[in-house]
């Protein structure tokens, strides 16, 4: 058989597969994104019927997905709401870095593994998924609640931290001098400064520029741009997520409106490709010696998740049960994991981190799906309910005391 012919017959089963796992997911009442993680297993690297065409495709795939899912978190929110939700949870971005991270660089410690291992892996259990949360948001119809800005605070404070921390792992990684690598973090820096500044100063004429009343003409726009922006954010070691992000905010009115509804079709589809990528990437026989270790860091620091999450809500004023669904929301980790363990593996640091951060990043992204909808239950409902109003009446009681 030819390989185009192949390579298409491929494509197209993975495809339908998807969109089969999707309805069966509907009919389940959960989200499909532990299915089709599963289903990337079951035909990706020593599955049952590996996949062994299209590996280009399906990679540039992944990748859009990402931009694409970020790139409409963007549009549904401006940048001065943006610059105010980024003041008021500075503080919870701080305790989402200590909680999250030092756990990950303690268990490098205790296995042996070394420094430059354990700040690698700070950052794989620190930064949440922006991709696997934001599909999950827009599953769960949760965009409009009130507890959505803060979740999107937080996950931008980490994007935005990861400016930093790259530049800084590279050099530790590659034995970059201090000049060197300051140079490569006040890049990273002054790329991010520049977006937010064009976002926040010259949103109104950016709008314009885009804006056309062709539906063509203004999907290929956006989504021009959009890459574009992206692209030039991971050259300058600053996460191609944070760009689609922020042009997504530069975006308003009119052009905003009509681009969110000719993005639609084609986020969920390449949003499913990005899943649908990581599990054809793994081998599941690689992960079988580090689950235990795995599995111990993805409880500790779901756990920690949700109490960052939690403690960012109620600072922003967010009632009890929206305070669990921002700690439930944080849970999945994802992208920067990945890539974070490909540097540091393809450094030889440790190859075992590259296994450990799979099964890691797997456990988070198959029952964080399962735990965001608990808050969702009537039961939960019901309990954060009554803690809502027992906490009222302390307060009440509290001044006559």
């Amino acid at each position: 058989m030819e390989h185009g012919a192949l390579v298409l017959i491929e494509i197209g089963a993975l495809l339908l597969g998807i969109g089969l796992l999707g309805r069966f997911a509907s009919w389940l009442g959960i989200s499909a994104i532990p299915l089709i993680l599963l289903g990337g297993l079951a035909f990706g690297k020593g599955g049952f019927f590996p996949f062994r065409q299209g590996e280009e495709f399906i990679s540039i795939g992944a990748d859009i997905g990402v931009i694409l899912l970020l790139v409409m978190l963007g549009l549904e929110f401006n940048a001065r709401e943006l610059v105010s939700n980024l003041r008021r949870s500075k503080f919870a971005g701080l305790i989402d870095m200590v909680l999250n991270a030092v756990p990950g660089a303690l268990i490098a410690l205790v296995l042996g593994w070394g420094p430059v291992a354990a700040v690698a892996l700070a950052g794989i259990t620190w930064a949440s998924s922006s991709g696997v949360i934001a599909k999950l948001l827009q599953d769960l119809g949760r965009l409009a609640n009130r507890e959505t800005p803060t979740v999107l605070s937080i996950l931008v404070i980490e994007d935005l931290a990861m400016a930093f921390y790259l530049p800084i792992l590279t050099a530790l990684l590659v034995g970059l001098d201090i000049g060197r690598a300051t140079l490569s973090v006040g890049v990273a820096v002054a790329c991010v400064v520049a977006i937010l500044y064009v976002a926040l100063r010259h949103g109104t004429f950016v709008s314009r520029l885009i804006w056309s009343k062709d539906p063509e003409v203004l999907l290929l726009t956006v989504l021009g741009v959009t890459l574009l922006v992206a692209g030039l954010a991971s050259q300058a070691n600053v996460s191609a997520a944070v760009g689609a992000f922020l042009v997504g905010i530069a975006i308003s009115g009119p052009a905003a409106e009509h681009a969110e509804r000719l993005l639609a079709p084609l986020r969920d589809l390449f949003a499913a490709v990005f899943f649908l990528f990581f599990g054809l990437s793994t081998d599941p026989a690689d992960l079988v010696p580090v689950l235990v270790p795995a599995a111990v860091l993805a409880v500790v620091t779901m756990a920690t998740k949700i109490a960052t999450g939690w403690f960012a809500a109620r600072k922003a004023g967010i009632a009890e049960a929206g305070r669990w669904r921002a700690g439930f929301a944080l849970t999945p980790r994802g992208e920067f994991s990945i890539v974070i363990a490909g540097l540091a593996v393809g450094a030889g640091v440790e190859p075992s981190l590259a296994a450990l951060a799979t099964a890691y990043v797997l456990i988070t992204i198959v029952v964080g799906p399962l735990l965001t909808r608990i808050p969702d239950s009537v039961a939960f409902a019901r309990w954060a309910g009554r803690r809502q109003r027992a906490r009222r009446a302390r307060q009440r009681a509290a001044p006559q005391a």
